[in-house]
């Protein structure tokens, strides 16, 4: 893959994709191995920044660049000098002097890793950036599907919940539609789009979407913190109408259909209690995935790759 960063996946091609997810696979046979790690990376250095909170990605990633034999330096904004007005610019052209090769990024305003992917050498990889993109969620839940699903053109995912706000909605549904799959929303009125991507079909009735037949139900985590306005109800009204209730769990049974989230999970809300143990959950998997997915990634990105940069 010859880019210097990864700011989103409507860019890449099918065969970079291919790749991606592809190189995974060894690098996830290394978790059963008692050596866990590869010298890919040795002499490296990767930069966490994260201005937003993060448990599972920032976690997976600096797993991932110490499991390539990277080293990991994790900015603490809340105790550097952001919190004295310094920029996002100011603080990467103080890091850039120590010559990082790797700045994963999480931000809250949309488009922010890209802007930095242009002032900077180091590759950039985009962590989620407000309701925009989160490319690793997107490649991580691809390979998760096609650890079930080898050959998944054809098949259909059913995303589920506050698509209006969900970075992740968007880039798994991108990546998902390249490979062939069918993609579906459903949600509340106020929450999925009236203008979906091409291709993408929009319900907000859920026995409505059940008769699409979908293969997966992809649930997203309800976000509050990003609704500015009430829209719906409640939370406990949001789960009887869209969550995966006790009923609805035995008809996803029945059906044999996957289950999935991003996390963290909202017990009550989009879940039930029982669908954690659902064995068609492929919940811990995806997380297990992240690091093998997001190895892969910083293994495939080259720094100074220049033209070929998103």
């Amino acid at each position: 893959m010859a880019r210097k960063d990864l700011l989103e996946l409507a860019s890449l091609s099918r065969e970079e994709i291919d790749l991606i997810l592809d190189q995974a696979i060894p690098f996830k046979e290394l978790f059963t191995r008692s050596v866990k790690k590869v010298p890919a990376l040795k002499g490296k250095s990767v930069l966490m920044l994260f201005y937003e909170p993060s448990t599972r990605t920032h976690s997976s990633f600096e797993v991932a660049a110490k499991r390539l034999s990277a080293d990991v330096t994790n900015f603490d904004v809340p105790h550097s000098s952001v919190v004295k007005g310094e920029s996002v610019r100011e603080t990467v052209e103080t890091l850039q002097a120590m010559r990082t090769d790797y700045i994963v990024v999480r931000h809250g305003r949309s488009g922010l890793p890209a802007m930095l992917a242009r002032q900077t050498k180091a590759c950039v990889i985009n962590a989620g950036d407000g309701s925009h993109a989160h490319p690793t969620q997107g490649l991580l839940d691809a390979f998760t599907l096609k650890e079930v699903i080898p050959e998944p053109a054809g098949r259909k995912v059913l995303i589920v919940g506050d698509i209006l706000h969900s970075r992740v909605a968007r880039s798994t549904a991108t990546v998902l539609r390249k490979l062939g799959v069918d993609v579906a929303y459903l949600g509340p009125g106020s929450l999925v789009p009236r203008c979906c991507p091409d291709g993408v079909r929009r319900f907000t009735d859920y026995d409505e979407a059940m008769a699409w037949k979908p293969d997966v139900v992809y649930l997203l985590r309800v976000q509050m913190e990003r609704q500015d306005v009430q829209y719906f109800p409640s939370l406990r009204e949001y789960h009887r109408v869209y969550g995966v209730t006790t009923e609805r769990l035995k008809r996803l049974n029945d059906e044999g259909i996957w289950l999935m989230h991003p996390g963290p999970v909202n017990r009550g809300v989009e879940l039930c209690d029982e669908a954690l143990d659902y064995e068609r959950s492929l919940i811990n998997q995806q997380v297990e995935n992240g690091i093998a997915v997001r190895m892969s990634v910083l293994y495939g990105l080259k720094p100074g790759a220049g033209d070929d940069e998103e």
